[in-house]
């Protein structure tokens, strides 16, 4: 079978017909342009400091975690129960309704707002991830957007909520499921499904 090529890649290399060139990242070009990390260098050491010489410390009070948080610029409720081992990656950036549990290993990258109502479950080893990278970019810039996960919902354990992504009230992103869209209130996603 003959072979037809309609265009060449970057490097000059054949691509089928139907096929598109493979982007040619150059990471060396990276700006972050449109990323704010929201407090100068000074409180960003500092913060990561505190989380790694305390905060996921397994001998540091779990009822002291709430007023860590919020002694750098966090908006938590009343009654939350933080586990060891969980990772805010900017406090500041981060609000928390009443009565919240997060488990062992949760992880909260978030580079912009992560808002969690009440009433919420985030299980062992879930990600909520803000970030992301435009994929059509030759130099990957950020692609950043805040997630919400509205009251009742549960995000079980080592499920990923993507960045933009609202976990509508009283759903299920179930254990190991991915989060790619918004969840409707009640629904439920399970692992290899797409919300």
């Amino acid at each position: 079978m003959t072979e037809t090529t309609a265009a060449t890649g970057a490097r000059g290399e054949a691509v089928r017909e139907g096929e598109r060139p493979v982007e040619q990242r150059s990471l060396r070009g990276f700006t972050g342009a449109g990323y704010d990390k929201g407090r100068r260098p000074l409180v960003q050491a500092a913060w990561f400091a505190t989380l790694n010489l305390l905060f996921v410390r397994w001998w540091f009070p779990a009822r002291w975690r709430p007023a860590l948080l919020r002694a750098f610029g966090a908006r938590v409720g009343q009654r939350v129960l933080i586990r060891h081992r969980v990772r805010v990656h900017w406090p500041w950036k981060l609000e928390v309704g009443d009565d919240v549990w997060i488990g062992e290993e949760a992880w909260l990258l978030n580079l912009e707002k992560i808002t969690i109502g009440s009433n919420v479950c985030i299980s062992q080893g879930a990600m909520l991830c803000t970030g992301s990278h435009r994929r059509l970019s030759r130099t990957f810039e950020f692609d950043n957007a805040p997630i919400t996960v509205e009251p009742g919902s549960w995000v079980a354990a080592r499920a990923v909520v993507l960045r933009g992504v609202t976990v509508g009230r009283g759903s299920v992103v179930g254990a190991s499921a991915v989060a790619h869209h918004d969840v409707a209130p009640g629904a439920v996603i399970l692992t290899g499904a797409k919300a």
